[in-house]
């Protein structure tokens, strides 16, 4: 009997152990995110499997082309995934060429390979403050992003983390490539 009730308290304990370890780690190191939708292509397609880091942002500002999850503000349990394009202070205008423009000097960048048809509210100069981020889908004509009023611009204290690694599909299993 009191062999029993030990192997009891020990596996109960392991278990309590094993809870608040995975508790943490899902709160403050990182969690698993699935994409939906096709904003991201060609970089993350639908169904993606992720690994958002959590841990990266405490230690360093996000930069320019990360990519990064979100709450949706309109919708409980419903995340973004875009890539930054505009950090706080300077100022985003997107032609009616489909130049972006960051301070006024155009943004050499090799994501979003189409020509921008709707630039939105970047349009007109986009000021972004001391917290903000103008955020952007790599599939620049089929994204919900900083554009859109609806998603507008990004605070600091809303961003989860960065994508980190895609662990599905296993053939596409690797570091996501941020820079």
């Amino acid at each position: 009997m009191k062999k029993v009730f030990k192997e009891i308290l020990s596996t109960s304990l392991y278990l309590l152990v094993v809870l608040c370890l995975t508790y943490l780690v899902i709160t403050f190191v990182g969690q698993r995110t699935e994409v939906s939708g096709e904003s991201m292509e060609t970089t993350l397609s639908d169904g993606d499997n992720l690994i958002v880091d959590k841990i990266t942002y405490r230690f360093r500002e996000p930069k320019r082309f990360d990519i990064i999850v979100f709450p949706f503000q309109y919708a409980e349990n419903t995340f973004y995934i875009k890539r930054i394009i505009g950090l706080p202070g300077e100022t985003v205008h997107i032609d009616n060429e489909g130049h972006i423009y960051i301070n006024g000097e155009v943004l050499e960048e090799s994501y979003g390979r189409e020509v921008i048809q709707n630039p939105g509210r970047a349009s007109q100069d986009i000021v972004l403050g001391a917290d903000e981020y103008f955020v952007m889908g790599d599939n620049r004509n089929n994204s919900s992003d900083s554009r859109d009023p609806v998603v507008g611009n990004i605070r600091r204290s809303d961003i989860i983390g960065r994508a980190w690694i895609r662990i599905w599909p296993l053939d596409q299993f690797g570091i996501l490539k941020h820079q």
